[in-house]
């Protein structure tokens, strides 16, 4: 009797109902991971808008009030596409293209530059409060482009301060992450407190060659520090903006691994990840983009820091919608803060670096303080 009711209840015992797809992890994973591509698309051309308007409209303002339609008229003419129509003043065109397109350009390329040098920072070192500065590259720009000043270099003629400046800065770079190298390995913390020392030390120089500079120098070298894009050239861009693409092109092929890295070192090693050598070619690039940006511009405080932050607090960490993001983030900040600094106060013009300093200051403490309060304390 038992043996012949076995077989009856194995036969009847429902079989396990196979999995669906829907149970599948990797599926469950894709609408959000689309939502959160849909909404970095959203921002990333929300910001293009949001840049094209405030192009024209720093292009506009000024000394001589130019209408944002002549203004768009003037650059198209300029490609080669003939809209017709008179400008409104015999000096429109050339003031355009002479002064004021240089000057947007050259704030987009500084401030993308400067974002993607944020963005390689706070990831290659897994620290949102990292920024360019911490490897010690406007600092050592600075006591580049104050020696110069001081004991009137010229030879590279009317290049001579920017090369100076370009030099110190990357070889500050160089000379940080050389210090904070141990065992073959850098530490986040090593490397901040390393670029803290390198930082006081260019202070300490900068402050030496004001010392011993006449009056018109130590004015000079108070200007550069200011920060300004008064007086930018097409010959000036057309050496930052292709730093600042190159750059950003080979950010994109970084992503992956920043990513992989925001899981941890151990599981970024497992995953086949070289940290080291990441850490070193993002501190490299770091150090380009910032040293070509703030040779031309001198120092220009917290964009580094206030984009990259909150471009990942509305799309999220993920750096292959986080890097373009990014740029177009920093380039529209720059812009919109350059605005302000030209048409601020009548017939003067600000100090760009004051006014991003104005700004990333107080966010930079809130920042402080969110993270020490989400984080649990520093201990």
């Amino acid at each position: 009797m038992t043996t012949t009711e076995s077989p009856r209840r194995a036969a009847t015992t429902p079989a396990p109902a196979p999995e669906t797809p829907a149970a599948s992890p990797a599926r469950g994973g894709e609408p959000g991971s689309a939502k959160r591509m849909f909404s970095g698309m959203a921002l990333i051309v929300g910001m293009l808008v949001a840049l094209v308007v405030f192009i024209l409209i720093s292009a506009s303002s000024g000394q001589l009030s130019i209408p944002v339609g002549e203004v768009a008229s003037g650059f198209l003419q300029g490609i080669g596409i003939d809209v017709g129509g008179a400008a409104s003043h015999p000096q429109a065109y050339n003031t355009l293209w002479s002064v004021r397109f240089p000057r947007v350009a050259m704030a987009a390329a500084v401030g993308a530059a400067l974002a993607i040098g944020g963005v390689l920072m706070q990831g290659a070192f897994g620290n949102p409060l990292a920024e360019p500065s911490v490897v010690g590259v406007s600092s050592g720009a600075a006591v580049g482009a104050a020696a110069a000043i001081v004991f009137g270099l010229t030879a590279f003629g009317s290049w001579t301060q920017v090369v100076c400046a370009f030099v110190a800065g990357v070889a500050t770079t160089a000379a940080v992450y050389l210090f904070s190298r141990s065992n073959g390995r850098t530490e986040v913390v090593t490397l901040v407190l390393t670029g803290i020392a390198i930082n006081a030390v260019a202070g300490a120089l900068l402050a030496f060659l004001m010392f011993i500079g006449d009056t018109q120098a130590r004015e000079e070298i108070v200007f550069w520090q200011m920060g300004s894009l008064a007086g930018s050239r097409w010959e000036q861009v057309v050496i930052v903006a292709p730093i600042a693409i190159i750059g950003i092109l080979l950010s994109m092929r970084l992503a992956r691994s920043l990513d992989i890295l925001s899981l941890g070192e151990r599981s970024a090693r497992h995953l086949g990840v070289d940290v080291e050598r990441l850490r070193i070619f993002s501190i490299l690039l770091v150090g380009l983009l910032t040293a070509a940006a703030v040779s031309f511009v001198g120092i220009v405080a917290f964009v580094g820091l206030v984009v990259p932050h909150l471009i990942r607090m509305m799309i999220g960490p993920g750096h292959r919608m986080l890097i373009p993001a990014s740029v177009v983030g920093g380039a529209l900040v720059l812009t919109a803060a350059d605005l302000f600094a030209r048409t601020a106060v009548a017939y003067a013009d600000l100090p760009l670096g004051m006014i991003t300093a104005l700004v990333g200051g107080p966010f930079f403490f809130w920042l402080l303080r969110r993270t020490r309060r989400t984080a649990g304390g520093w201990g």
